[in-house]
C-alpha cells in the first residue's frame, strides 16, 4: 500500500543499518537512534488526509453494516470513583443486550472497569462473549512505582480481566527516557498472561505527532496487543489525525514484522457520524483486516446510545430519541 506524506515506509532490517528490529531495544541509545530515525510527520499532510477521508459518505445498506460493526467494537466503560457493583452489572447487561427491543443488535466488545470491579464484571458477563477489560498501572496518571503497577495488573487478571488497559509513564517519555517506557510496557505484558494488553499513550499530553509516532513504535516493540490514544480524562483525546497516524504505524509494523497490532481511539467520539469516519480511516489506511473487534475498538461509551438510535431509525423509519435508550 502506498504511504502518505506523513507515513514512514515499513521499517526493514536493511533500513535500520542492517539490524533487526529487536536490536532497536538493546540499549537506551539504540532505541533513541531508532525512534529519531523514523521519518518526521508531515502534520499538514496528515491532517489534510484525515479531513478528506472524513468527507466520505456511505449508503443505507453500508450504513447499517457500519452501525452494527461499530456497536460490536465498543468498550463500554465506567471509570468513576462512584462506581458500584450494581452500576457495573447494569452496564454489563447493556453490553450483552444493547437494545432489549431488538435482539438482533450485536453485543459490545467489552466492558471496561477498575480492577476492583473486574470480578463483578466477569461474573455478570460469563458466557456472553463480551470481554472484561480493566484499566491498571495507576490509571489515569500512571504515577506509581513499577511494583505497584504490576500488582494492579496481577489483581485485575486474577479477578477475571481478559484485557488490560495500561497507561505509559508520560513523564519518562517526555523527558527522553524511552527505554524506561519500553521496559515498563514489557514488564506489564509479562504479567498479563493470556490477557491482551492495550497501551494508552495519552496523545493529548504528548504534544507532537512525532511523539505519537515514537510512542506507537515503543508500544509495539514492547509487546502491546493494542495501542490506544487516550484515557478520556484529559482535554484532547482521540482525533481523526492522531488515530490515522497510529493506524499507519500498525500497518507499517505488520509489514516489517508480520505481527498485527490493534488500535483503540478513546474519548470524544460521540456520534454515529464520527464512528463512521473512524471506520473509513481504518479501511483506507490499515485495511479490511482491522475492521474487526479483535483489532479495532472504540473507547466511547456515550457513542453506543447514538448508534442505537440511528439503528432504530434505519429499521423503523422513525427517530425514537434518547428516551428510548438506557442512560449509562
Amino acid at each position: 500500500m502506498p504511504t502518505t506524506a506523513s507515513s514512514p515506509k515499513p521499517s526493514t532490517a536493511s533500513e535500520q543499518g542492517g539490524a533487526p528490529l529487536s536490536d532497536a531495544t538493546a540499549s537506551d541509545s539504540a532505541l533513541r537512534r531508532f525512534l529519531f530515525g523514523l521519518p518526521g510527520v508531515d502534520a499538514v499532510g496528515l491532517e489534510a488526509r484525515a479531513a478528506a477521508l472524513g468527507t466520505r459518505s456511505i449508503k443505507t445498506t453500508a450504513k447499517a453494516y457500519a452501525i452494527d460493526l461499530a456497536i460490536s467494537m465498543i468498550d463500554l466503560t465506567t471509570l468513576e470513583g462512584a462506581d458500584t457493583p450494581g452500576k457495573v452489572r447494569a452496564l454489563a447487561a447493556k453490553a450483552v443486550n444493547p437494545d432489549p427491543t431488538d435482539r438482533t443488535t450485536p453485543h459490545t466488545a467489552a466492558v471496561c472497569v477498575y480492577p476492583d470491579m473486574a470480578a463483578t464484571a466477569a461474573a455478570a458477563l460469563a458466557g456472553s462473549g463480551v470481554k472484561v477489560a480493566s484499566v491498571a498501572t495507576a490509571f489515569p496518571a500512571g504515577r506509581a512505582a513499577l511494583d505497584v503497577k504490576l500488582a494492579d495488573v496481577r489483581d485485575a487478571v486474577a479477578a477475571g480481566a481478559d484485557e488490560i488497559d495500561m497507561v505509559i509513564d508520560r513523564g519518562a517519555f517526555l523527558s527522553g527516557r524511552f527505554l524506561k517506557v519500553y521496559e515498563e510496557i514489557a514488564a506489564v505484558k509479562a504479567e498479563c498472561g493470556s490477557a491482551r494488553l492495550k497501551v494508552i499513550f495519552e496523545t493529548g499530553e504528548l504534544s507532537t505527532y512525532d511523539n505519537i509516532r515514537r510512542a506507537s513504535w515503543i508500544g509495539m516493540l514492547a509487546g502491546a496487543d493494542f495501542i490506544k490514544t487516550s484515557t478520556g480524562k484529559v482535554a484532547v483525546n482521540a482525533t481523526p489525525a492522531n488515530t490515522l497516524l497510529m493506524l499507519e504505524a500498525v500497518r507499517d509494523f505488520r509489514a516489517a514484522t508480520g505481527v498485527q497490532i490493534g488500535v483503540k481511539p478513546a474519548g470524544g467520539i460521540r456520534s454515529t457520524k464520527d464512528a463512521v469516519k473512524f471506520l473509513v480511516l481504518v479501511n483506507e489506511t490499515a485495511g479490511e483486516d482491522w475492521l474487526d473487534p479483535h483489532w479495532f475498538r472504540f473507547g466511547a461509551s456515550s457513542l453506543l446510545n447514538d448508534l442505537l438510535m440511528q439503528r432504530q431509525k434505519l429499521s423503523t423509519g422513525r427517530y425514537s430519541g434518547p428516551d428510548y435508550v438506557t442512560v449509562d
